[in-house]
C-alpha cells in the first residue's frame, strides 16, 4: 500500500478531529476544512504514480481507456490537474453557488423582515408543541425545496422566535434531523436522492410511496423521545426600537412571496431544463435583486443601504461556505484516490446483505459526505434489468437496495452535524459546537434512524 495513499487517511482523520474539537483548540473549522481539502490533494499528486498503480480509481481506469497513448508521470499529473481537480471542483462550486443563491434569498427576505409574518402566526411558546410545529414544516417543505435550503430558511425563522443561544441550537438540530428526513423520501429533496432519481435507480412515485413511512418514523421517534424531557416555554428575542420602520406590511409580505415562490422554482427549473439546480437559484436571485432594486428606488438613501442586495450580500456567512468548500474538496481527493470504492468494496465483502450495506452506507454517511458514497454505489452496482431474480432483484429500477439507500443515506448523515448539507449549513450559521452536537442529538438521530430502517425492513423485507 502506498505510503501517501496511507497518509490522506490521516490527513482526513487529523483535520476532522480538529473540526471536531473545534471549541475546544478554539481555531475555526473553515480553516482546518481548507488545510486538509489542499493537503489531501498534495499527498495525493506527490505520489499519484503510487496511488493510481493501486487500481482503486474508476476515474483513472475510464481516462486510460480514453486516452491510449497516457503514460508516465506527466500523464497522471495531466489527469490529476485538468480532470479531476476541475472534474470535482464543478461539482462542489455547484453545491457552492447553490448555497451562496439560497443563503441570500433567505438573507433578502429576512431584511425586508418577510420571516415576521409567519412568526407571528406562531403564537405557542411552549418548547414541545413549537418543536413538533417546527420540525414537521421542515420535514415537507424539504421534500419540495430540498434539505439545504429548507434548514437555511428555518435557522433564520429561529433566530426570531428563540432568543436563548442553547435552545436556539437544539432546535436547530433538530430541524436538520427534520430536513434530511423529508429529504430522503421526495425525488427532489436532497442531492443523494436527486442523482438516484436522475440515474435511473430509483422512480419519483416509488420513492414517496416507499419511503415516506420510514422517514416519518424516523423524525417522530426523536420528538416522542424529547417530547418527555423537555419542559418549559421559550423566550422570544426583544424587538430593536425602530425595526419596523424600514418595510411596509406590503414590502414584507412581497418580499416573503418572491422569495418563497423563488425557492421553489428551482425544482421546477431543474426538471423542465435539466440544468443543475444552482442555476434556477442565481436566476431566483437575479429576479428579487430586481424586484428589491425596483421596490426600493424612491426611497431614502438610508432606506436603500440597508436593504439592497449589495449590502445584504456583506452580511452571508463567508466561512460557512469556504468550510463547503475544504471539506467537499478533502472528500473528493479521497474518491479520486480511490479509498470510497475500497470502502465500497470492503462493505460487500464482509456484509454480503443488501439491508446491511445500506444501514453501513448510512451510518458513514455521518463521517464523509454521503454524495460521493451514494455514487460509489451506484458505481458498484449496475441496475439489473426487470424480471431479475435472487440477490439481482433487489437491484432492478425501483429495488430493494436503491430504495433503502435513498433512505439510509438521506437520514444517516443526522447522526452527526458534519454528516449532512444540512447540518454543515445549520453548523456554520448557528456556530453549533460538534462535541454538544454529539452529547445531544446523537443517540436521538441514531434511535430515529433505526427505528425508520426497522420499518422499511417490515415493510418490505417480511
Amino acid at each position: 500500500m502506498s505510503i501517501m495513499f496511507m497518509l490522506m487517511v490521516v490527513v482526513f482523520v487529523l483535520g476532522y478531529s480538529a473540526i471536531a474539537l473545534e471549541h475546544s483548540l478554539k481555531v475555526d473549522k473553515a480553516a482546518t476544512a481548507l488545510i486538509i481539502g489542499t493537503l489531501c490533494w498534495v499527498l495525493y499528486i506527490l505520489g499519484g504514480e503510487e496511488i493510481l498503480n493501486l487500481g482503486l480509481s474508476p476515474a483513472w481506469e475510464a481516462f486510460l481507456a480514453a486516452h491510449h497513448d497516457a503514460h508516465g508521470l506527466h500523464s497522471i499529473q495531466d489527469f490529476i490537474v485538468h480532470y479531476e481537480i476541475i472534474h470535482h471542483l464543478g461539482e462542489i462550486g455547484e453545491i457552492l453557488f447553490f448555497l451562496v443563491g439560497a443563503m441570500t434569498i433567505v438573507e433578502v427576505v429576512d431584511q425586508h423582515q418577510g420571516f415576521k409574518i409567519i412568526t407571528d402566526k406562531i403564537t405557542t411558546t411552549n418548547k414541545v408543541k413549537l418543536l413538533w410545529v417546527l420540525s414537521f414544516l421542515t420535514f415537507f417543505m424539504s421534500a419540495l425545496l430540498d434539505n439545504l435550503t429548507t434548514t437555511i430558511v428555518l435557522v433564520a425563522l429561529l433566530r426570531k422566535l428563540i432568543d436563548d443561544k442553547q435552545t436556539r441550537w437544539f432546535f436547530a438540530s433538530m430541524v436538520v434531523l427534520a430536513a434530511n428526513a423529508g429529504g430522503a423520501w421526495s425525488p427532489i429533496g436532497d442531492v443523494t436522492t436527486i442523482m438516484l432519481w436522475i440515474g435511473g435507480q430509483v422512480t419519483a412515485a416509488k420513492i414517496i410511496t416507499s419511503v415516506l413511512i420510514p422517514s416519518t418514523v424516523c423524525l417522530v421517534v426523536p420528538l416522542t423521545i424529547v417530547s418527555f424531557t423537555m419542559k418549559g416555554d421559550v423566550t422570544r428575542p426583544p424587538m430593536i426600537d425602530g425595526e419596523q420602520d424600514y418595510t411596509t406590511h406590503k414590502d414584507r409580505v412581497t418580499m416573503l412571496v418572491v422569495g418563497i415562490a423563488g425557492l421553489l422554482f428551482v425544482p421546477v427549473f431543474k426538471t423542465l431544463t435539466h440544468l443543475p439546480p444552482y442555476m434556477g437559484m442565481l436566476l431566483s436571485l437575479g429576479i428579487i435583486w430586481v424586484v428589491s432594486d425596483i421596490m426600493h428606488r424612491n426611497k431614502s438613501k438610508e432606506v436603500r443601504s440597508r436593504l439592497n442586495v449589495v449590502g445584504i450580500l456583506k452580511k452571508i456567512d463567508t466561512a460557512t461556505v469556504l468550510f463547503f468548500l475544504g471539506i467537499l474538496s478533502a472528500v473528493a481527493a479521497l474518491q479520486s484516490a480511490g479509498h470510497l470504492r475500497l470502502l465500497a468494496e470492503f462493505l460487500d465483502k464482509h456484509l454480503g446483505n443488501i439491508y446491511l450495506i445500506d444501514l453501513a452506507i448510512g451510518v458513514l454517511s455521518s463521517i464523509v459526505d454521503n454524495v460521493p458514497l451514494v455514487a460509489g454505489a451506484m458505481g458498484m452496482y449496475p441496475i439489473e434489468a426487470a424480471g431479475a431474480t435472487g440477490y439481482a432483484e433487489a437491484f432492478v429500477q425501483g429495488g430493494t437496495f436503491w430504495e433503502f439507500l435513498a433512505y439510509t443515506a438521506g437520514t444517516g448523515g443526522s447522526i452527526l452535524i458534519i454528516g449532512s448539507a444540512a447540518g454543515v449549513a445549520a453548523m456554520g450559521l448557528e456556530k453549533i459546537d460538534f462535541i454538544w452536537y454529539m452529547k445531544r442529538i446523537t443517540l436521538l438521530a441514531l434511535l430515529g434512524y433505526l427505528a425508520g430502517a426497522a420499518t422499511y425492513y417490515v415493510m418490505f423485507a417480511l
